[in-house]
């Protein structure tokens, strides 16, 4: 029996959180360890007995500051502050986005002054930067920072997606190409939002970013109703050309292994610049199936 090709949309994101687990440093602080790596451990625990939040006791001008794997344009920052104590201490504090290190970072473009309170994110037109800095001008001024999150548009989902073939059988409509760059990372293939090749010799799925692109890094989401395995060995490829619809482009990664209904980002060894990010999936008798592909980059000048 055919299946009725009815959608399933969840809410569409096309921004990521790049600052999860990235290099954080901050003021240096003699009376306390440095706590900087707390505010980017994906914990919003904004309680200083979940020791998840970073503490720079009193002094002039205390910062803290995030750097980013490469270059992004970032559109959202969002601040959980300490929430039991004090949350008017963060008040007057500075966003500052850019790609310079002088003064620690802290004279790159100031995006937002802080205001009193828990969380609160900062919207933002697209800056450029590897480093966000949070400021907090002043004398005898405590920074505490509970989550730090600095969120990149995905390209991904303005560009036009195709694959070497479609699943012949009755998910034939649910399976399309284009699912994988709806901004959905819904893993169940029959909720619309995943892409799935015939069986076949090297499969393979691409999408045009319609520009050339310094790709910073690519997340691609796995199956999780089943078929995980199907994915390993699944090779990334970046470039301008599309001879061999995409396969001769430069090796960003080869991956081994993503959970089922997992996301695993991966970054290319060097900066790729590229127009077309093609998936390929090597061997004999063999299935593509992928339920996100995310890329995070500048346009190349």
């Amino acid at each position: 029996e055919t299946l009725p090709c009815v959608f399933y949309r969840e809410k569409i994101s096309w921004m990521r959180n790049v600052a999860l687990k990235g290099v954080a440093h901050q003021s240096v602080d003699l009376l306390n360890r440095n706590t900087a790596f707390k505010a980017v451990d994906g914990n919003r625990a904004a309680n200083l007995a979940n020791d998840s939040c970073t503490y720079i006791t009193a002094k002039s001008n205390p910062w803290w500051r995030v750097t980013l794997q490469q270059p992004y344009k970032i559109v959202m920052v969002s601040i959980t502050n300490w929430g039991d104590c004090c949350a008017d201490r963060i008040s007057g504090a500075e966003i500052r986005i850019g790609n310079s290190l002088v003064n620690d970072g802290n004279q790159n473009q100031l995006v937002y002054s802080m205001l009193p309170g828990k969380t609160r994110k900062f919207k933002f037109s697209p800056v450029e930067g590897q480093y966000v800095n949070v400021l907090l001008p002043g004398v005898d001024r405590i920074l505490t920072l509970c989550e730090v999150e600095v969120y990149a548009i995905n390209v991904a989902p303005n560009g036009r997606a195709t694959q070497s073939s479609v699943n012949r059988g009755s998910t034939a409509c649910l399976s399309l190409a284009q699912n994988a760059i709806d901004g959905n990372r819904q893993y169940d293939l029959l909720k619309g939002s995943c892409t799935q090749t015939d069986t076949e010799s090297n499969p393979w799925w691409r999408v045009d970013l319609m520009k050339t692109y310094t790709i910073a890094s690519v997340a691609l989401t796995n199956r999780g109703d089943c078929c995980s395995e199907q994915l390993n060995g699944v090779v990334i490829h970046i470039g301008d050309s599309l001879e061999s619809e995409g396969r001769t482009n430069p090796v960003c990664v080869k991956v081994s292994f993503i959970p089922a209904g997992g996301t695993g980002t991966f970054r290319c060894g060097g900066a790729l610049q590229g127009r077309y990010v093609t998936l390929t999936l090597p061997g004999e008798n063999r299935t593509l199936s992928l339920c996100e592909v995310e890329v995070f980059g500048l346009p190349t000048e």
